[in-house]
């Protein structure tokens, strides 16, 4: 039960601060294949539009695709390139259009590579039995390998996987190192657990503590602006 440094995500490779978990605050580029926070996107698009330049990915500088055709290119170029993170994407890719057997494909070759959330993703195809046959064993081995390298989803669900056994005590180490990642999901189990009396006055406190510094840790005034930004937006 060994706190990591960061989540899995790791730092936006512009700001060099640590990347939101909500996905919807990140942007991946498929030219390149790195996670950009969407606050140094934006700012690279209001830099574009000022400069009236030409759109291009703010850490490659490569052009940015005209079709999703030319986006497929860039990615299996990147996975022929035996890019783990593209083989990630593009296994998610293919679950979303229900392609399991092909995201299965995928995340086995990402995770053999090292891909931290191509494990957990293989967690869930063995849990739910899709293309594979079920297999706790096999769910264990990818949770803890994803949980172990800071994916709060895998840390979170090693933590219901626990309390439901009636381990709770180991459930509740799970819940905290979660929370200490800045996942915000884990702290309603936390809470409930701990007005049961299965927490310690001291643990919740740390546990919050831990968790506020981690947010803090991946604001920054360009990511508020994009946030600002993306609410005008829908506003209109």
């Amino acid at each position: 039960f060994r706190q990591p440094e960061s989540n899995h995500l790791g730092d936006c490779p512009i700001c060099c601060l640590p990347l939101p978990l909500d996905p919807q605050k990140t942007t991946f580029t498929g030219c390149c294949s790195k996670t950009v926070c969407n606050g140094c996107i934006c700012a690279n698009m209001i830099r574009e539009l000022e400069g009236k330049l030409q759109p291009k990915c703010p850490f490659c500088r490569r052009s940015v695709p005209k079709s999703q055709e030319e986006r497929e290119r860039n990615m299996m170029k990147r996975i022929e390139a035996s890019d783990r993170e593209a083989m990630c994407e593009m296994g998610t890719r293919r679950c979303g259009e229900g392609d399991y057997s092909a995201a299965f494909d995928y995340w086995t070759r990402a995770a053999a590579l090292g891909d931290i959330h191509a494990h957990f993703e293989l967690s869930i195809l063995y849990r739910d039995g899709r293309v594979v046959e079920k297999d706790d064993k096999k769910q264990l081995h990818h949770l803890e390998v994803a949980a172990i390298g800071g994916d709060v989803s895998a840390r979170n669900n090693l933590g219901l996987f626990e309390e439901k056994t009636g381990r709770t005590d180991r459930a509740v180490k799970h819940y905290i190192i979660a929370a200490k990642l800045g996942c915000d999901s884990v702290l309603i189990a936390l809470k409930e657990l701990f007005k049961m009396g299965m927490v310690s006055k001291e643990d919740f406190a740390g546990a919050l503590r831990g968790h506020q510094a981690a947010i803090d840790a991946m604001k920054s005034p360009q990511r508020e602006a994009a946030e600002e930004y993306k609410a005008r937006g829908k506003g209109k």
